[in-house]
Parts: structure tokens; sequence; C-alpha cells
């Protein structure tokens, strides 16, 4: 949520930033998070200070308000041009001022000016917001406290006044002065089953016997040196939610936040089917900028971004269902297509792919995506091949609002997957180009996998949807529900739906039900769910449901403050300034004039430094905080070498070719217009103790893998496998003994092959059947249509054969 650092001298020694407090309060699926960050100016001359941190960008912040040595200044939302007058006008004639907003490129980068800092003040600065929390396949919802906030790419010509600039200091994660503390309250009516995170955890305390109601709170001494997250899994996920909130009484009926609010939960339990064979048109766009050659995580022996996402794409390759359409385009400050235009998916095209895939590397420079977008929008349709477009990238970019209208414009021929690598990867791009296509997206971090996340949406994708989606409400007399929320078409299989809606009119004094039912249809059936509630309101001092409500109705309309139509800007001033939501055409602005005597003297400027993360390079992170120049500085702050590690600098086109050892891990960051490469010099291999049981699981683990990797690659496009030398290396057996062991005729070479393939998968790499599942499903059809009845012997020949135990009925679905 906000971007470590301190205060920074002219010295360039930072004010300690003292703690972060952060009161986290989960109901069922949304989150109301109070965060305050103190800060002490300890410098004898008055300080205008500056920083930026991130937030998800479905947050609705509708409070900021500062403690300043005793006195609470609570901040105003206006239109932003006139925030911006009153702060420059305050600090002129010198009274303390706060100003926060939206970065004009993002809507998930929040700046705040804090100005007139006097010496020795304390300062306590308090923002609030609301959010409706994602869910895992799992069925476990997320709750993430970013941390990181990576440079923004800028496009070569764009001169956008973004607040996450090249100058603002950085700082790496391990070298952060201070600690996080976060207490989380969790409460359901269906009972909380359990609560894990990446980060270490008091033990969850239950608040209720019937454990509708529980606590947990971070480790003490955490230091936020990662994103936090928890998973929240509770015991009934698929039962419908329905909360009636009361309006403000200070406002008219009739109004957006006057009258009572309602929020609609439904997450259908869809059954699965077997994935279509329905042909449709597959465009995967893959980040190949400089930074996709980190980890994925700060974990030892993370994978490599773009090994991840090499693997991924040629698991995505194998499991594509004949006679599609497909191509592979990778971009940075540039972008390569495998073909100039989408191929049919055959052999020839598959093995042409891959083979590509394999040598991909990392070394197109920044995050340039909206050129190659134009690009795939302005190619031919193919008739009966619907496009579906796989987004990958682990940058950000300064013209996130074009992005995303570019992919909006074009949402009636295609939907967008998205998918957002490591931390720091930008929720405002990610999330807003699925949303608006009426795709999906997903975050990959920590231990994530991008290739369980990414197979799973392609079956989503291959699955038949659900459609025709309505509600119908039965109300009393005199009561009538407006939607709030924009319609929603189709969802896919382990989607949820949030509906908002404003309760007009006569609510019964008396105790009194209504009832909502979402209707759908799947695969031709009429499906409904019905669900009973309250009409009594209930009150909540944040206004939860109306301020979500109000962002839900301002996230369709915003599209940035240079992007959205003017039509819309009235309607998004006036929606955000009645609810207190934040908006790109918003800021909340605090003056405080109950100073003894205004400031005098000259404002010195101070900027906040913010965090990156540099995957494996512990040993150079002591010089981090110097790359940025001090106040009134046009010089660079030298950079320290470590005998193990050396800084490269060189302008972006400088590294665009340029030749980087394989087993090199660098990181490129942005400063000025130069772009800093930390490189070790030297890979030196740890010496491994071979009889300790952890290096043995860790060989057992990667001979696994790399099995798994291995046999996929080897998948024909049809399903099938080749008998051969490869397969055998595979299967841990020499050629000769499996050619031996073959069944007898009329059962051929390759249908022993596939069979063996199938039955190694059941047998060894069942933790990742998620991966392999729509492969699989190719060869069992291939199977099932070369082998015919001899199935039933050949499985029972390749479980004798392998030792394995793997029921033959599998091949019959």
């Amino acid at each position: 949520m906000v971007s470590p650092g301190g205060l920074l001298t002219r010295q360039n020694q930072p004010v300690a930033l003292k703690n972060i407090s952060v009161t986290v309060s989960i109901r069922e699926f949304v989150a109301g998070v109070s965060a305050t960050l103190h800060y002490e100016n300890e410098e004898n001359v008055a300080l205008e200070a500056f920083f930026v941190f991130p937030m998800d960008e479905d947050s609705a912040v509708y409070t900021f308000e500062a403690l300043v040595d005793g006195n609470k200044i609570v901040a105003e939302l206006q239109d932003k041009m006139k925030a911006h007058a009153d702060y420059e006008d305050a600090i002129s004639q010198g009274y303390q001022a706060y100003l926060l907003e939206e970065d004009k490129c993002s809507r998930d980068v929040f700046c705040c000016n804090v100005g007139n800092l006097q010496p020795g003040a304390k300062v306590a600065l308090t923002l609030r917001y609301v959010q409706e929390l994602p869910l895992e396949a799992d069925g476990a919802l997320r709750y993430v406290l970013p941390a990181i906030l990576n440079p923004r790419y800028q496009p070569s010509g764009q001169t956008e006044d973004n607040c996450v600039n090249l100058k603002t200091p950085i700082m790496p994660l391990e070298d952060l002065p201070y600690t996080l503390n976060m207490v989380t309250s969790i409460s359901s009516q269906h009972g909380i089953d359990r609560v894990q995170s990446n980060c270490p955890l008091s033990p969850m305390e239950y608040l209720e016997d019937d454990k509708t109601s529980a606590q947990v709170a971070l480790a003490e001494g955490h230091k936020f040196d990662q994103d936090v997250e928890l998973l929240i899994y509770y015991s009934a996920v698929h039962s419908p939610r329905v909360a009636v909130e009361t309006g403000m009484p200070e406002k008219k009926p009739d109004s957006l936040m006057g009258d009572p609010a309602v929020m609609l939960s439904f997450y259908p339990d869809i059954p699965e089917v077997e994935a279509s064979m329905a042909c449709g048109e597959f465009v995967f766009l893959m980040d190949r900028s400089g930074s996709m050659q980190t980890p994925l995580s700060k974990q030892d022996r993370s994978q490599l971004r773009i090994e991840a996402a090499k693997e991924t794409l040629i698991l995505l390759l194998k499991s594509l269902p004949l006679d599609c359409y497909f191509n592979i385009y990778g971009f940075g400050s540039s972008f390569e297509a495998f073909f100039p235009e989408s191929v049919k998916y055959t052999q020839q095209t598959m093995e042409e792919a891959v083979e590509r895939v394999k040598v991909l590397r990392a070394d197109l420079g920044g995050t340039e995506i909206l050129t190659p977008l134009q690009k795939i929008f302005r190619g031919s349709s193919i008739p009966g091949h619907p496009l579906q477009l796989f987004v990958f990238t682990d940058g950000e970019v300064t013209n996130t609002f074009s992005v995303i209208k570019e992919v909006k414009f074009n949402s009636t021929k295609h939907r967008c997957f998205s998918f957002g690598i490591g931390e720091g990867a930008s929720t405002s791009l990610i999330k807003s180009i699925a949303r608006v296509s009426g795709g999906t997206s997903e975050f990959i971090t920590g231990k994530d996998r991008m290739q369980s996340k990414v197979l799973r949406t392609l079956k989503w994708s291959l699955q038949s949807v659900v459609e025709d989606i309505s509600l119908s409400w039965d109300l009393p007399p005199d009561l009538t529900a407006n939607m709030l929320s924009p319609e929603q078409t189709v969802i896919f299989r382990g989607q949820r739906l949030i509906f908002y809606a404003q309760l007009t009119g006569t609510i019964p004094t008396e105790e009194a039900t209504g009832a909502v039912c979402l209707k759908y249809t799947l695969q031709g059936k009429n499906i409904e769910q019905k669900v009973t509630f309250s009409l009594q309101p209930k009150c909540d001092s944040n206004f939860t449901i109306h301020r979500l409500a109000a962002k839900s109705l301002i996230q369709t309309k915003d599209l940035g403050f240079r992007e959205t139509p003017a039509r819309e800007r009235q309607d998004i001033l006036n929606i955000s300034t009645e609810s207190g939501v934040m908006s790109s055409f918003t800021a909340f602005i605090a003056i405080n004039k109950e100073l003894n005597r205004p400031v005098q003297g000259p404002l010195f400027h101070r900027e906040i430094p913010r965090p990156v993360l540099y995957a494996r390079a512990k040993r150079i992170g002591h010089y981090h905080s110097s790359l940025g120049r001090s106040s009134g500085s046009n010089e660079q702050s030298p950079l320290p070498q470590s005998t193990r590690e050396v800084l490269c600098c060189g302008t972006l086109s400088d590294w665009k070719n340029s030749e980087l050892p394989a087993r090199v891990v660098s990181q490129s960051f942005s400063l000025g217009k130069k772009i800093i490469c930390a490189l070790p010099l030297v890979s030196i291999p740890q010496k491994e103790d071979t009889h300790s049981s952890t290096n043995e699981t860790s060989l057992q683990n990667n001979y696994k893998e790399n099995g798994i990797v291995q046999l996929i690659s080897l998948q024909n496009a049809n399903g099938s496998w080749d008998l051969n030398k490869h397969l055998a290396s595979v299967l841990g057996m020499k050629l000769e003994d499996v050619k031996a062991a073959h069944p007898a005729e009329p059962v051929n070479s390759s249908v022993w092959a596939t069979v063996l393939a199938v039955v190694w998968l059941h047998t060894n790499a069942m933790d990742r059947e998620c991966e392999w599942d729509l492969l699989e499903r190719k060869a069992r059809a291939w199977i099932r249509t070369h082998a015919g009845s001899a199935t039933y012997k050949i499985v029972k020949a390749a479980n004798e054969f392998l030792k394995s135990f793997v029921d033959p009925a599998i091949f019959t679905f």
C-alpha cells in the first residue's frame, strides 16, 4: 500500500520513517484499510516532502488526514485543478498543506505532497480505503499490502508528467530502517476456516465460538521488505451474500449516498466440463524487457521470469486445440512476431514456434505494449475463430490509460486475459485491460507458478462460459432496486460476481425481507440461484458498500485525466465529490492555518525514496539509496563497486542487442536517460553435501521438474508421442527395453509411446496436473481414436512396465 522510505536530508541521510501502522477489517469479500505513516522532520529547515506509493487499482480512497503535533487536519476532496491551486497558494503564504492525488498515468499509484513541514514537527499521515478482494482458484480470498513500486517505462516521445519519475530516489528492500505493524480482523457469517500468509503471523485468534470472526497480526518486528499477502479461507465460499447498508443521513433521498445501498455477491459453483474443441485465434503477447531476466521472487532458487515464461509458452503451444490459429509476440522497446499473421496450428507450425520459444531472451529493452497491441488489433479477423489475447508483463508503463482505451475500443472482437509477473506489476494495467474486454486477470508472485495460473486460464477460455446473466428482484411495494454496477454479459468457471444497487423508495419500518435471483445459461441449460435477505439496513461508519459502488461507477467512466471523454468528466467529478472517493479528476487537499505563525524563509524540497526489488543483488544494496540526486545537485552520486558485482551504465540502445551470458542474472532500472544494470561478475557454485536429505530432495524435485518439461516438449500437435530415445530417457528406461515391452500388434509404436507418457504423468506429476491437463486430454482423445478396444490392454502393460497403478478408466472419459 505505501512506499517505504523517509524524508531525505540535504546530506542524503534519510529521516527515519518511524513506523507504518495498518489496520485491516475484512468482512466477507471486502476489506477496509487504515494506514498511518509516522514522520519527523529532524532538520533545522522547513520542508516540502513528496512521496509516492502503490495501491491496488480497485481501492477506493475516501479519507486523508494529518495529525500534526496533536492537531488533526482532515482533507477535503475537490476538483483536482482547484486543489492544486489551493495547495500552491497555502504554502506560498507559509501554511502547512497536504495534497493527495492519483498519478496522472495510472490508477494504482498515489502521490502525496506535504508542504511547510516545520523543523522538529511530527506528522502522522493517515489514509483510508476500501476494496473488493479477489478469489484464488481454490476459493481463497487474497488481500495484498503492496510494498514494491517499480520504475514505470515511458515510451519514446511521450512527455507524461507522472509522479513515478526518473529522479525519484530508490532504496533496496533489505535496507529498510523501520518495521510494519499490521492487525487484521476477519468476519464471515459462514465461518472462517484458516488464514495463510507469505509473512510470519501471530497465531490466529477466534473471537467467537462459531468461528465467524477472527484476528491475526504480523509477527512483531516485521520488516516491510516484500508485499504482504493474506489468503483467507471461508467454510462456505459458494454461498451467496447480500448486505444492505444505510445511507448518509445528511444526504438527500434519491441520491447515491443518501439511499440505502445493496451489495450482492454470487460465486456460482459452475461444474467443470470437457474443454471445448471449438476453434479460436490465440495470440500470446510476452514481455521481453530486461527485467524479465530477474527471478520471479526473492526466494532462493526462484525461477527466472523469462525461463518461466518460455516454459509457459511451450505448455500453451502443446495445449492448444487442433485447427485453431495462433501467434506469439515479444515486446520491449520494440516488438517481434513469430509469424507475419496468425497461422493454423499444425505439427509444423507448432514445432517452429517451440524452437523459437527455446531461444527467446529478455533482450528488447523497455516496456512498450501499446504498439504491438495496435498491430494485433489491426489484423484481419478469422471467421469462426474469435480472438483470445493473452498478455504477460512484469513491467509498468506511463501510458496505462492509452493502453486501456485501445483494448476497450477493440473489446467487441476479442477477450484479453492478462498476467502480472512479480511484485510491483501494475494492477491498474493488468486488471483494467481484462475487465474492459471481458477476460480475467492474474498476478504471479511469491511461490506462485506462472505455468499453473496461465494454463488454468487457457482452460477457462476453452470452456463454455456462463451467458445471459440477469438479476430479478422481489421487493415490497414502493421499493425499487436501481443497478449501479455495469452489466456483465459472461463469466468463467471460478469467477465471482459482485453487484451494487441503490434502493429507492420506502424501506418498511417493521422487519421485512426481499429476494434477488441470479439467472444464467450454461451449455443451453437455464440455471437460477435465489437468496432472501433482510431489508433492514445496517450502519457502517465507513459506508463501505456505498463507496465501493461509487468506485465501480467511476471505473466504468474514468479512463484517466487525459483519455476520458469530455462528456464523462462532469459525471465522474460529481460521483467522486458526493461519495468522497478519489478519481482522476479529484484530489484531497488539507490546509493547517492553526499555526502560531506562518512558516518563514525558503522551503526545501525533499523526496521520499521508494523501494525497488533487486533480486539476487543483496551485496550491492548499500549504494542503491544514493542513486538519486540530492536536492539542487546535477551530479550523480558515486557508486562503489564490490569484488563480486559491478555496475554497468549505458543507454537503452546499448543494451537492446547486447550479448549477456545465459547464466548471468541482470537487473536494469531507469535513471535519467541511463540504464543502470547490476550484474554479478562471476558465478561461484556452492559446494553441496550430497548426503544431506535436503539436497537429495532438491535433486529429486529438479529431476521430476526437468522430466515434466522434457516430456511435454516431446508431444506432437495432435496429442501423441513418438517412440524414441528422448522419450525413453524421460521414462528412465533404455529404448530397447521400451520397445521390448511393446504389446502385440495391432498396437503401433506411437500408441504405446503415448500411453506410456500419460501413465508417467499420472504417476509422477499429479501435483502439477493443472499444468498438463489440457495436453493430456488431447492425448487421451488421440488414444481413444487410435487404440479403440485395445486401450485397456495397453494401459495394463504400461502399468506393469512402469510399475504404476493408473486406472485404465481415465482413458474412457
